[in-house]
């Protein structure tokens, strides 16, 4: 099946690429972000250093994509994305949610990474509902494998059993 949910953790899993659920900095931080920075080693913050600032303190803004090497993760590449913080919805949070998807299923397919695992953008410290944020990924993540035939396999990589269960009803017949 070409879209799976499962319960795990994101740095352990043997894929092309993982999404870090980044801050603009790209310099760690906490939940998987920090989590990846770890399991990925202290080059990993080297690599992110090295990203260009599109603005003071801003390597990636909210709703874009970059791409850095994995290292002493299992995967090939992390693709660190922003997401936006949840403001009542009033704020395109929903479009920039949207783009994260969708700018990280593009960075794959324009390296040649067929296999990708997401965590739950923005739906932990961010705040953004998650009911709302898993159709949101849903939505992008089957809009990706239409768009790009080089894309083979999407994993929805949840923290618990709840946000699992939420993805596992959009999922249907996937």
């Amino acid at each position: 099946m070409p879209l799976t949910v499962r319960v795990a953790d994101i740095t352990t899993l043997n894929v092309d690429a993982i999404v870090n659920a980044a801050n603009e900095r790209c310099l760690g931080g906490g939940g998987v972000d920090g989590a990846i920075h770890r399991a990925a080693g202290p080059r990993l913050i080297e690599a992110c250093r090295q990203l260009p600032e599109v603005r003071p303190g801003v390597r990636c803004p909210t709703g874009e994509a970059r791409l850095t090497p994995a290292f002493d993760l299992p995967c090939k590449a992390v693709i660190h994305t922003v997401g936006p913080v949840w403001h009542g919805g009033h704020h395109n949070e929903d479009d920039l949610l949207a783009s994260c998807y969708r700018n990280s299923l593009d960075l794959a397919a324009q390296h040649n990474l067929a296999t990708i695992a997401f965590p739950a953008i923005s739906t932990g410290v961010y705040g953004f509902p998650a009911d709302r944020a898993a159709r949101i990924a849903v939505t992008e993540m089957r809009a990706g494998l239409e768009r790009h035939d080089t894309l083979r396999k999407i994993i929805a990589c949840c923290f618990d059993a709840f946000t699992e269960s939420l993805y596992v009803g959009l999922f249907g017949s996937d």
